[in-house]
C-alpha cells in the first residue's frame, strides 16, 4: 500500500490534487479539483508524454536515454502543477520501475533532480488503485465485476463490487512488453498470432484462477476494461461500425466486434495501422498484442462484453489521497452517490441558481406523478432519474448566453462529465434540456440524431414536455405554488394550480402554462385547460 503520511491541514475552499503515474510506455498527469463539501473530485486538467521506460539495456536496466525523457517530461509536469496552484503532487512507479535492477536507483535521482518523490507500488497495490479509480466514475450495480487493465509491462485483473475489491491479480504480461519481446517485424502472420494467445493464456492462467475461484455462483457479473488498449480499441470498432464518434467512458462493445477489428489488425502492416486516425504512433505499435490479451482474457473469463472506464490507476491515486486524508471514510462513499454528486458538481460549475432547480424538480416530478399513462408508461422510475438530471442542468446553457440557452444546455451536458451516467443516458438528459422549450424536434439536429433508439427519443419527448410544463410554472424567483393537480377528462387536460396564499393570483404562471398547449396538442393530441 502508499504509505500513510501525516495528514495535511486541509483548506476550506476546493484544492488541487495532481497524480503522476510513470508507466511503461507513457507518463501520465492528471490534475483533480476536490470539492470538499460534495467530497468528490472533478478532472481540470490531463497530459502526457510517451516516455518508453520500458526500453531496456542488456542487463535490464533503464536505459539512460528514457530517463532522461521521464526527467524531462517530470520537469514539465512540476513546473506546470507549480504554475496553477496544485496543492498537492502524488507520484507513482509500476512495472519498467519496479522489475528493472536499477528502479531504486532511477527514484533516488527523480528525487535529487527534480525534487519529486516517487511511490514504487507492487502488482497488487496497483490493481488496487485501479479498482479505486474505476469506482469514483463508475455506477457499480448489485452484482460484482472484472476489471481489467492492460498496461505496457503488466495486466492487472481485479474482482470486485461496490463495497470491496475481493481478489488483485496482477501478470507480467503487456503490450509493450509483448511487442519488445515477440514483435520485431513490420507484419504479424496468423500463426505468430495464435503463438501469442497461448503464451498470453499461459500468463494468464494464475489470475484467471483466482478470479474465478472468488467468483459468488449465484451473483451476475459483467466486465470493465480500462486502459488506453481498451479505449483504442472502441474507438476502432465504432469506426467499423460506422458510428459517430463519442466518449468512450461507459461504451460497451462485444467480443465478436473485438475480433472482428482484431483479424483486420492482423492482416495489416504496421506502416498502415500507422495511418489509421485515432492511434498515435507509438499506441499503433502496441495495438494488437493489447487486443490479443484483451481478447484471450474474454475468453478465459466467458465474457461477450464489456464496459470501457476511462478511469484508472491516475483517479485511483486521487482517490487513494482523499482516503488517507479522511476526506472519505471508506470505498462505499464514493460510489454511493456518484450520479447526485456529479449533477450537482456540473450545476455549480456553470453558476446554475440552486433554489430555483429545486423548484422546478418539485414541479417537475408532481407532473410526473399524476401523468403516468397520460404523458408516459415510466414503471422502473429510470426516466424520473434521468428527468430529475435535467432539471438540475436544464438552464445550464445561460453560462455561455442567455440567446438559445438550451441549445448551450445541450452542448455542454453532451460534452462534460457525468460520472456514472451512459452515453446514451448522458444524451438523453442533454436531449430533454434542449427540448423543454422552444421547437420540437427535427430530423437535422444533432440533438436529435444522437439519440440511438425508437425508446430514447420517446422517453426524450416524454421527459422534456413535463420539463416544458415544470419551467413554465417558474416565473418568480419566490415558489407561490403549493402544489399541481392534473386530471384527464376525455381529451382535456385540466390543471389546476393552487397557490400558498389563497389571495395570489396566479396568472403570470397560468398565462406561461397555456403557452404549451400547442406542443401538447402536437404530443399527445390532448386540449389543454388551465384552472
Amino acid at each position: 500500500m502508499i504509505q500513510k503520511k501525516e495528514l495535511t491541514i486541509l483548506p476550506e475552499k476546493d484544492i488541487l490534487v495532481a497524480s503522476i503515474d510513470i508507466g511503461t510506455n507513457s507518463t501520465h498527469l492528471l490534475i483533480a479539483e476536490i470539492n470538499l463539501d460534495l467530497k468528490t473530485f472533478s478532472i481540470k486538467f490531463t497530459d502526457k508524454s510517451t516516455t518508453r521506460l520500458g526500453e531496456r539495456d542488456e542487463e535490464g536496466n533503464l536505459t539512460e536515454e528514457s530517463i532522461q525523457r521521464v526527467f524531462k517530461t517530470l520537469k514539465r509536469f512540476k513546473d506546470y502543477c507549480q504554475s496553477n496552484g496544485v496543492n498537492q503532487i502524488i507520484t507513482a512507479a509500476t512495472s519498467a520501475v519496479r522489475e528493472a535492477p536499477n528502479g531504486r536507483d532511477f527514484i533516488d535521482r527523480v528525487k535529487s533532480a527534480v525534487g519529486i518523490q516517487i511511490e514504487l507500488i507492487s502488482g497488487f497495490e496497483e490493481a488496487r488503485l485501479i479498482y479505486l479509480g474505476v469506482l469514483s466514475g463508475t455506477v457499480f450495480a448489485d452484482e460484482s465485476y472484472v476489471i481489467i487493465d492492460i498496461g505496457g509491462g503488466s495486466t492487472e485483473l481485479i474482482l470486485a463490487d461496490k463495497k470491496d475489491a475481493i481478489a488483485l491479480t496482477s501478470s507480467r504480461i503487456g503490450a509493450v512488453r509483448l511487442k519488445n519481446d515477440f514483435l520485431s517485424t513490420e507484419s504479424i502472420s496468423r500463426e505468430r498470432a495464435n503463438f501469442l494467445r497461448t503464451f498470453i493464456k499461459g500468463s494468464l492462467e494464475p489470475s484467471v484462477a483466482k478470479i474465478k475461484a472468488r467468483l459468488n455462483k449465484g451473483k451476475a457479473v459483467s466486465m470493465i476494461a480500462t486502459s488506453g488498449t481498451a479505449i483504442s480499441i472502441g474507438n476502432l470498432i465504432l469506426s467499423h461500425l460506422e458510428q459517430p464518434k463519442q466518449k468512450m467512458h461507459g461504451y460497451k462493445f462485444s467480443k465478436e466486434n473485438l475480433r472482428i477489428v482484431l483479424d483486420k489488425l492482423i492482416k495489416m502492416p504496421i506502416s498502415e495501422i500507422k495511418k489509421i486516425p485515432s492511434l498515435s504512433e507509438r499506441r499503433a505499435e502496441i495495438i494488437i498484442p493489447g487486443a490479443l490479451i484483451l481478447e484471450t482474457s474474454m475468453n478465459m473469463l466467458d465474457f461477450n462484453q464489456l464496459t470501457i472506464s476511462e478511469r484508472a490507476l491516475r483517479e485511483g491515486l486521487v482517490v487513494d489521497w482523499m482516503l488517507r486524508e479522511g476526506i472519505i471514510k471508506n470505498e462505499f462513499n464514493i460510489q454511493s452517490n456518484i450520479r447526485k454528486t456529479t449533477i450537482i458538481h456540473q450545476a455549480r460549475k456553470f453558476n446554475v441558481d440552486k433554489e430555483r432547480s429545486k423548484k422546478v424538480t418539485n414541479f417537475a416530478f408532481q407532473i410526473y406523478d399524476q401523468t403516468k399513462n397520460i404523458f408516459h408508461n415510466d414503471s422502473g422510475l429510470k426516466a424520473k432519474e434521468l428527468l430529475w438530471a435535467a432539471c438540475h442542468l436544464y438552464d445550464c446553457g445561460k453560462y455561455v448566453n442567455i440567446s438559445s440557452y438550451h441549445k448551450h444546455s445541450w452542448y455542454l451536458i453532451k460534452h462534460c462529465e457525468l460520472l456514472g451516467y451512459s452515453q446514451s443516458e448522458t444524451n438523453i438528459i442533454a436531449s430533454v434540456a434542449r427540448y423543454h422549450r422552444k421547437t420540437l424536434p427535427k430530423k437535422r439536429h444533432d440533438s436529435w440524431q444522437s439519440l440511438i433508439s425508437k425508446e430514447e427519443k420517446s422517453l426524450v419527448l416524454e421527459m422534456s414536455l413535463i420539463l416544458r410544463l415544470a419551467t413554465s410554472l417558474d416565473q418568480r424567483p419566490d415558489n407561490i405554488i403549493s402544489s399541481i393537480k392534473i386530471k384527464l377528462q376525455k381529451n382535456i387536460l385540466l390543471i389546476k394550480l393552487l397557490p400558498f396564499n389563497s389571495n395570489q393570483e396566479l396568472l403570470l404562471e397560468k398565462w406561461n402554462l397555456e403557452l404549451c398547449s400547442n406542443v401538447i396538442k402536437e404530443l399527445k393530441n390532448l386540449e389543454l385547460k388551465v384552472v
